[in-house]
């Protein structure tokens, strides 16, 4: 049996959920980046994360910074095939909406920094991937469009609707532990060196299941594995007894009537291996999977102060994460291609992706600093299982601006933004897993409770950019036809239309922030 089937579609890729950064890299590890983006050229003891060699500057002691965040996730895609009208609940509609919430209502972070003459080591805690659960309740489109298929297959049977059960959910974390130090080569120049180590830790849970079609025979649905299979049964009977039947006719000497029976048990046959597929491809699918895995990420930085302007620069070098799979109701999923890299005892390949940043600040009065940044993330360099990857048009980039105000010596208040672009392609593009370019804004304060104490309040909202992508073969259906019922009734289906689709992407993010600072 070929690994195709009406649900391989089933492929729980979609997991991470990333706040704010690249596709595998959460860049909010700190309140303060909420409250204004653009810190890679400031000084502060977010910098440990964001600057950390500007850090250096920082005075002499120890500095210590506790973060809380709330993040507020969806995912939607809305998805067009023409099949889903025959869907039951879908109300005779060609186009269905598909939602998954992801929410992270606790994300911890800690920055801890300790100064002492030219030298500054520092320590970071965050979650740098992922972070939260991602649950589709009703699947994806790419789930439901192999089933749709089956009132288009089965018409001559009289099957003219479908019904499904589908649900996906995805969980997944990055923890990161990053040391190291800073060291001050002159009065206005600073290095670092560092690294961090990754622990990656995921969990993909879900089932395709009650595949249903109308009951040809009757009214109501009835399933279509044990439907097809009862097919299946009466072809491979009726081809038997035509096989006789024709070694009949030859020993009576009716040549010409065991050449038609004969060819009526080769038809018969190939109906029987056709309804098996369907029988197979129809059958419940489950998944319950867990990933771990470790990677290491060296990590470079300089700040340079000059009069009124500081600039920083960090390059962090690509994390090679090699996930160990151990999975549970494997053999439902074995026959699944797209299932392949969750089987059990798999290594699966899923490389952070090098990161360089670029800031810079500007003090236009003691009480008044302006901020720019740029980051660039190295992902076509990074291996992604199946070479993924590779199916980028370019790196992901962002372009970051800020400002930030003293109101009194004890308020201070801060916004920014950030623009952010993914090189996507429609190769690329998943509903199981996708980022959009989007906008995002940040604002909030700062507030000095005491001479050592400074609590930071912030909210991030991010704006997303629709992503479109319209196909004449939909999630490569043309695939799942061929193999189920043959490579010419596949061509006729694409040459008509029947197979065209396209689904329009978008999400929406929202994240509120808590931090407290502390200097000793």
């Amino acid at each position: 049996m070929k690994k195709k089937s009406f649900v391989a579609a089933f492929g729980l890729m979609v997991s991470s959920v990333t706040f704010a950064g690249g596709f595998l890299t959460n860049t909010n590890q700190n309140v303060a980046f909420l409250r204004n983006p653009a810190r890679d050229g400031a000084i502060g003891i977010d910098g440990v994360y964001s600057n950390p060699a500007g850090v250096a500057f920082l005075p002499q002691g120890l500095h210590l910074s506790l973060n809380f965040q709330s993040a507020y996730q969806t995912r939607e895609v809305t998805s067009t095939f023409a099949p889903f009208k025959y869907g039951v609940g879908n109300q005779d509609s060609g186009s269905k909406l598909f939602k998954g919430d992801a929410k992270a209502p606790v994300i911890p972070s800690l920055q801890a920094a300790y100064n002492r003459g030219r030298w500054s080591y520092s320590f970071n805690f965050a979650i740098g991937g992922g972070g939260g659960k991602c649950e589709f309740g009703n699947g994806l489109g790419s789930f439901e469009s192999q089933a749709a298929l089956l009132p288009l297959l089965g018409a001559g049977m009289g099957i003219n609707s479908y019904s499904l059960d589908s649900y996906m959910r995805g969980r997944q974390y990055y923890y990161g532990f990053q040391v190291g130090a800073a060291y001050k080569i002159t009065d206005n120049l600073s290095a670092f060196v560092g690294g961090r180590l990754v622990y990656a830790n995921s969990n993909y849970y879900g089932y395709v299941r009650n595949i249903s079609v109308n009951n040809p025979a009757g009214e109501g649905m009835t399933g279509a594995s044990d439907l097809f299979a009862g097919k299946r049964d009466y072809y491979v009977a009726a081809a038997g007894q035509l096989a006789v039947a024709a070694e009949q006719a030859a020993a009576a000497g009716n040549a010409a009537l065991a050449q038609e029976l004969l060819a009526k048990a080769g038809e018969a046959k190939t109906a029987a291996r056709q309804m098996g597929t369907l029988a197979v491809a129809t059958e419940d699918v489950m998944l319950n999977c867990d990933q771990s895995g470790w990677g290491f990420t060296p990590i470079i930085g300089l700040d340079y102060k000059i009069g009124k302007f500081n600039f920083g620069a960090k390059y962090e070098f690509k994390t090679k994460i090699r996930l160990e799979n151990r999975s549970a109701n494997s053999l439902s999923a074995s026959r699944l291609e797209m299932l392949d890299r969750y089987r059990d005892g798999y290594t699966v390949k899923e490389d952070i992706p090098a990161l360089l940043t670029l800031g810079a600040q500007y003090e236009i009065l003691p009480s008044l600093r302006v901020m720019a940044g740029y980051h660039h993330y190295f992902d076509k360099q990074a291996s992604q299982e199946g070479g993924s990857n590779e199916l980028l048009k370019s790196g992901s980039r962002e372009f970051l601006a800020g400002v930030e105000y003293d109101i009194t010596e004890r308020v201070q208040v801060s916004a920014g933004w950030q623009n952010t672009y993914f090189g996507l392609t429609d190769e690329y593009i998943k509903d199981m897993s996708f980022n959009v370019c989007s906008n995002s804004l940040g604002v909030g304060l700062g507030i000095r409770a005491t001479k050592r104490i400074k609590v930071n309040v912030a909210y991030f909202h991010s704006f997303y950019k629709d992503y479109d992508r319209v196909t004449n073969d939909y999630n490569g259906i043309s695939g799942t036809v061929a193999t189920a019922m043959g490579q010419p009734l596949a061509d006729g289906l694409l040459a008509n239309g029947a197979l065209k689709g396209g689904d329009t992407f978008t999400r929406t993010n929202k994240v509120f922030g808590l931090g407290i600072d502390f200097s000793f």
